[in-house]
C-alpha cells in the first residue's frame, strides 16, 4: 500500500488525469486493503471485485482517448444495500426481502452515477432496512468504527461510512430518514450531506419513511459531496417525489468566501441539553469561531419546541415504517432481526391520531424553522450528542431517551451536512452540522468547504494499522 494514500476524490481525480495513477491502479489497491479488513471493519455486504476492475480499466482507457466523463470517472465509491444495483444483489441486510428485488437494474442515482464513470467496489453494509442495530445471528456482516472497533460506526449508513473512513472507497451513497448519513458521517470523521427532500430522487431504494427518506452522498470532503451531488441530484420521472429545480455547479458554489453570512446557534435543546458531550459542543463552538473570524457572524438563538421535533419525526418514521412492513411482520416475524422487528413493531403502538398530530406538528415546527432562515443564511448544531458509543452498551430504550439532533431537518426536509470539526480526548471524531434552506446545498457545502480549507480534521486518518496485523 502507498505510504501516502489518495484520500479525496478531488485528489484522485486530479492525479488520474496528471498522470500519476490509474483508476485500475487505485481501485485494485481499495481492493487489497478491503480484503485485509474486511473481517475486522465488516464494510461490505458483497464486493464486486471483478466487476469493479473493469470499470475502471474502462475509465482509464475513456481518459487516454481523450473521453473526460468528468472528477467521477474512475473514482471507487460503495452503494448501500437497500439501494439497486446491477450486477449486485440487493438484500438491505435482510432474511425478508425478495432475493429479486431490483435484481438487474440500477436505481437512478446509480445509473447517474455509472454513466458519469464511477467504479462501484460492492454492496454497504446497512442497518436491516436500515432501522435498528446489527443482529450478528441473522449472518450478515457486522459493520465496526475504523476509529475503535469496539464502537459503533452508527446507522444506517454504516457500511459506507466506514469504507469512506477508512480508505475501502473515496465515496458512496447513504439514505438518510432521521439521520442515517450524517449519524455515520459524524463518528467516523467524514462528511456526509443530507439532501432537500426531492434534490435526488430515491426510486429503486427499498423505502423506510416514504415522507422523509433521502439519498445523500458521503465522502472525505465537501468538495467530494459536492462533485457526487452534481452527479446524483435532478428530476426523475420515475419518483413522484422528485423535484424539478434545477440543478447547481455545487463545486462552483465553493469559492471559499463566507464574508457576511449569518450563523443561528439555537441554544435551548441543541447545546445546553444534559446529555451533549462538552467536548462535542465546545468543539462546534471553536469551528464557528473559526467561520466568524472568516466574516461570518453567528447570533445565539432558539427554535421553539425543538425537543418535540425528535418525537413527531420518529412517530412519522415509525408509523410509516410499520406500514410497509406490517403483512411481513405476522408472517415472518423471526426472519427479522430482533432490534429490527422490535423498532418496527412499535409503529403498531402509535395511532392514527398520534401520526395525524405529528403531522400537525410538522407544518408549525417547518413554518418556525422558515421564519428563522428568513433572518440567517445556515443554522449551525452538534451534528451528534456525543462521539461513537460502545457497542454493546447501546440498547433501543437508551437510544430512545437521548437527543437526537438530526431528524429535525428530515421532518422539514432541509439540507444538512455533518462536517469533522477534531478529535475528542479519547481519539474519536467529534462534528458539526450546518442545516440551510431548501435546495441549498451550495450554501452548507460552502461552509462546510471553507471550514476545510483551514482545518484537516476531515483528512485525519483512523489507526487501522493494527487490524492490518490482524488480518496478515
Amino acid at each position: 500500500m502507498s505510504d501516502a494514500p489518495i484520500l479525496t476524490i478531488k485528489d484522485a481525480a486530479a492525479a488520474l488525469r496528471n498522470g500519476t495513477t490509474t483508476s485500475t491502479d487505485l481501485t485494485a489497491a481499495m481492493l487489497e486493503r478491503t480484503a485485509m479488513l474486511s473481517d475486522a471493519l465488516g464494510a461490505y455486504v458483497v464486493v464486486t471485485g471483478e466487476a469493479a476492475l473493469e470499470q475502471a480499466a474502462a475509465a482509464d482507457a475513456a481518459l487516454a482517448a481523450g473521453n473526460d466523463l468528468g472528477p467521477l470517472q474512475g473514482i471507487p465509491l460503495a452503494i448501500k444495500d437497500i439501494i439497486a444495483m446491477k450486477g449486485a444483489p440487493t438484500t438491505a441486510n435482510s432474511r425478508v426481502l425478495d432475493p429479486e428485488w431490483g435484481a438487474g437494474t440500477d436505481a437512478p442515482v446509480v445509473a447517474r452515477l455509472r454513466d458519469a464513470g464511477s467504479v462501484f467496489m460492492g454492496k454497504a453494509t446497512t442497518s436491516e432496512f436500515a432501522i435498528g442495530l446489527p443482529d450478528a445471528d441473522k449472518g450478515f456482516p457486522v459493520p465496526h468504527n475504523p476509529w475503535d472497533v469496539e464502537r459503533t460506526p452508527a446507522g444506517s449508513s454504516s457500511g459506507t461510512g466506514v469504507a469512506v473512513a477508512a480508505g475501502l472507497a473515496l465515496g458512496g451513497l447513504g439514505t438518510d430518514t432521521g439521520g442515517s448519513v450524517r449519524g455515520p458521517a459524524s463518528v467516523n470523521g467524514h462528511t456526509g450531506l443530507k439532501v432537500t427532500f426531492g434534490r435526488v430522487p430515491k426510486s429503486g431504494v427499498v423505502p423506510l419513511g416514504y415522507s422523509l427518506d433521502s439519498i445523500g452522498p458521503m465522502a472525505r470532503s465537501a468538495w467530494d459531496c459536492a462533485a457526487l451531488l452534481e452527479v446524483m441530484a435532478g428530476y426523475d420521472p420515475s419518483d413522484p417525489n422528485s423535484a424539478h429545480a434545477p440543478v447547481e455547479r455545487y463545486t462552483e458554489a465553493l469559492d471559499g468566501d463566507v464574508e457576511g453570512l449569518r450563523i443561528a446557534l439555537p441554544v435551548p435543546y441543541f447545546f445546553d441539553h444534559e446529555a451533549l458531550d462538552p467536548e462535542q459542543r465546545d468543539a462546534v463552538l471553536a469551528a464557528v469561531s473559526t467561520l466568524t473570524g472568516l466574516g461570518a457572524t453567528s447570533t445565539e438563538t432558539s427554535l421553539p419546541h425543538a425537543d418535540i421535533a425528535k418525537d413527531a419525526n420518529h412517530i412519522i418514521l415509525v408509523g410509516e415504517a410499520y406500514a410497509y412492513h406490517r403483512n411481513n411482520l405476522v408472517g415472518r416475524w423471526a426472519d427479522y432481526g430482533r432490534w429490527t422487528r422490535s423498532a418496527l413493531a412499535r409503529g403498531a403502538f402509535y395511532t392514527a391520531a398520534d401520526y395525524a398530530q405529528a403531522g400537525r406538528f410538522r407544518r408549525m415546527f417547518s413554518e418556525a424553522v422558515a421564519a428563522m432562515l428568513t433572518e440567517y443564511d445556515v443554522i449551525i448544531t452538534p451534528a451528534a450528542p456525543a462521539p461513537a458509543e460502545i457497542a454493546s452498551e447501546m440498547n433501543p430504550s437508551k437510544r430512545l431517551s437521548m437527543p437526537n439532533f438530526t431528524g429535525h431537518w428530515n421532518l422539514t426536509g432541509l439540507p444538512a451536512v455533518a462536517v469533522p470539526v477534531g478529535l475528542s480526548s479519547q481519539g474519536l471524531p467529534l462534528s458539526m452540522q450546518v442545516i440551510g434552506k431548501p435546495f441549498a446545498e451550495g450554501t452548507v457545502l460552502k461552509v462546510a468547504d471553507v471550514l476545510q480549507r483551514v482545518t484537516d480534521h476531515h483528512l485525519l486518518q483512523p489507526p487501522v494499522e493494527a487490524l492490518f496485523t490482524q488480518a496478515v
